[in-house]
Parts: C-alpha cells; structure tokens; sequence
C-alpha cells in the first residue's frame, strides 16, 4: 500500500477554535492547546504541496472545495498575520486555487471584515469558504455569518463558497438573529428538516455529542453491521486530505490519524507502507475496518452493547480506545481523543 500523493487539502494552522462545535470532525477547541505551525515547518510542507496541489478544473485562480488548497483550522483568522504568511508562501510558490476556510465569528464590523478580506486577496488569495450550520449558530451570530458572506462576495466575487448554502437560506428564511441553541433550533426544523438537503457526517466528536438527539436519523447498529460498510468519502484518497500543524498528514476527514509526517512528504508518497511499520494505518489499509477490530479486541476493547450510529463513530471508538494504550504514533495528534468526547456528554450507546 502506498500513502498518495495529495491533490487538494487543507493545511490546519491550529486546532484552536472559538467554537466547540457538537459536529466538529477534528475535535477543534478554545481549550485546545495553540501550538501554531512554524515558519519553518509551513515553508517546509507548502514547498512539497506545490509539487502535488492540482487546481479547480475552473482553472488556478477559481476554486472549488475538493481542489486547490485551503488554509484551515480551528479558526484561522485567529492568528491573522500567520494566515498572511501562508498565503503568500503559497503564492510565491505557485500553489493554485487557494482559499481560507472560516466561520466568521471574528466579522465584527463591515470595515474590519472588508479590511482583511482585502489584505488577503492582495496577498495572493484566490477564494474563501464560510462555513454555515445549526453548529455554528451556537457560537457565532447569524449576522456575523451574513457580514461574512456579503464582504466575501464583494472582495472575492465568483469565488466564495458557503457550505453550507442551504442553511444560510433557511437562517436567513427564519430571520434569525444572534445565537441559537441546536436545541431551539431543532424544535423549529425537526430532526428531518435538520437533515433535509444537507451533507451531514456522524463521525469526529458528532457520536459522543449528538447521539442522544439524532438517533431517529441514525439508528444504532452493532459492529458487526458495519464492517461490510465502505468509506463515504474513501479512507485512501487523494483528495481533501489534512496537513497539520505538528506535521500529521490527515486522511480526508478522519481526525485523530496519521499517514505519517507532512513535513517529509516527498519521502511518505515515495515509498510503500511497510507492513507493522504503523499497525493502525496498516490495518485499515489492508483489512479495513474488520481488522482494526480484531486489533483492538486483542488488546481489551469491549464492542458497545448500545451500538453505533455510524461506521465512523464505530471506527472512532476503537481508535479512542487504543490511542490511550500511548502505542501507536499514527494515532495523532493525541489531543484530539480528548476533545472529541465533551464534557458532561456520554459517548452513544455507552
């Protein structure tokens, strides 16, 4: 097995985050621990991504989400001038269909949004990507939302992305304003109006914080019906992987896991995955999820009696349970095993 050469992605500045979003795949945090990319390291990784990196099929200045590369978090904009600094790295670089991913929760005011989206653009930056939820409501005030995406239009015109639109519409249908609780806002859409139309993902911290409410839409099911299941989006893939900020190249939206380090990818792609090299990845790669049960079995992992709400949640699980063995480098960053399970919120089915 190979580890693949990256089309598109993400490059993750931090996982520090002003929200604590109850779907969040990456675990991402204001408790979560800073730690910044480097210079260094962002010089390191951009200057291989520049070698991988395919633009939009629109062409390198359009943008797409599963094209190009985008700069990410937790919440970029918390560190303005490292975002500055990536953005132009990469341009001076070459790397095409750039843009930055953001849930607006910094857009205080017209001038200060329109100050920095500009900045950004004259840096180099193709696009941008506001990101719209019932998840994020709970942290960010719709009219921030709404300043983002129309300073983000009259900045970047064409090449804005909400994601996602529908709930901006029905947001903006509802004349909300302010915060809202998903709660409140479940009594006003039901859980078929939360899921109508809209991409939606059980996995990262979504089983350990919303299994209580949403098991009508996902009903538990005992591992052994979900080993069969393949990957929605495909574990391997080279599209719309995560590079890190302590050097983790991310598969897709699988927090918690490592291909190996970003920060030597010429060497990670060029190579084939030796076997027990990383036990955890190599399982999954080679047996899949079947395998990484058994694995985990070995070494006292106990199937949940309450079931899973995902094949995602079920592979989560058991890699939060063999990330506390502290035996398997793959399994990184660490933090994120502990941020996925909030506080005071029992993992489903447990």
């Amino acid at each position: 097995m190979r580890i693949p050469a990256p089309a598109s992605g993400g490059l993750i500045l931090s996982y520090r985050c002003p929200a604590e979003c109850r779907h969040c795949m990456y675990g991402c945090s204001p408790r979560w621990s800073a730690d910044w990319i480097g210079n260094g390291d962002l010089e390191t990784i951009l200057a291989q991504l520049s070698r991988t990196i395919q633009p939009s099929p629109f062409g390198p200045r359009a943008v797409s989400l599963s094209h190009g590369l985008h700069f990410t978090g937790g919440e970029p904009f918390l560190n303005f001038e490292l975002l500055c600094k990536a953005v132009e790295m990469a341009g001076a670089m070459g790397i095409p269909s750039t843009f930055v991913e953001t849930n607006g929760a910094w857009c205080a005011t017209d001038r200060v949004t329109l100050d920095k989206l500009g900045l950004l653009r004259e840096k180099g930056l193709t696009g941008i990507m506001i990101s719209v939820n019932p998840f994020y409501l709970e942290f960010v005030p719709f009219e921030r939302t709404e300043r983002a995406v129309r300073c983000a239009l009259a900045t970047f015109a064409e090449n804005v992305m909400v994601y996602q639109v529908e709930y901006y519409r029905r947001f903006t249908d509802l004349e909300l304003r302010g915060t809202l609780r998903l709660e409140e806002y479940l009594r006003l859409e039901g859980i078929t109006g939360f899921i109508r139309n809209v991409e939606f993902f059980m996995m990262g911290r979504a089983p350990y914080s919303l299994g209580g409410m949403l098991r009508v839409a996902f009903p538990p099911l005992p591992a052994g019906r979900l080993l069969d299941e393949p990957c929605q989006p495909p574990f391997v893939r080279d599209w719309h992987n995560h590079f890190d900020n302590y050097g983790n190249y991310v598969p897709g939206f699988c927090g918690g896991i490592s291909y190996g380090d970003c920060r030597n990818l010429d060497e990670l792609i060029a190579r084939p995955l030796t076997p027990g090299e990383r036990p955890v990845l190599d399982m999954l790669m080679r047996e899949d999820l079947r395998g990484l049960l058994g694995l985990a079995g070995g070494m006292g992992y106990v199937e949940s009696e309450g079931g899973y709400l995902s094949r995602c949640h079920l592979c989560v699980d058991i890699r939060k349970h063999l990330a506390s063995t502290g035996r398997f480098a793959e399994l990184a960053p660490a933090e994120f095993y502990d941020h996925i399970a909030q506080e005071g919120r029992e993992p489903a089915g447990r």
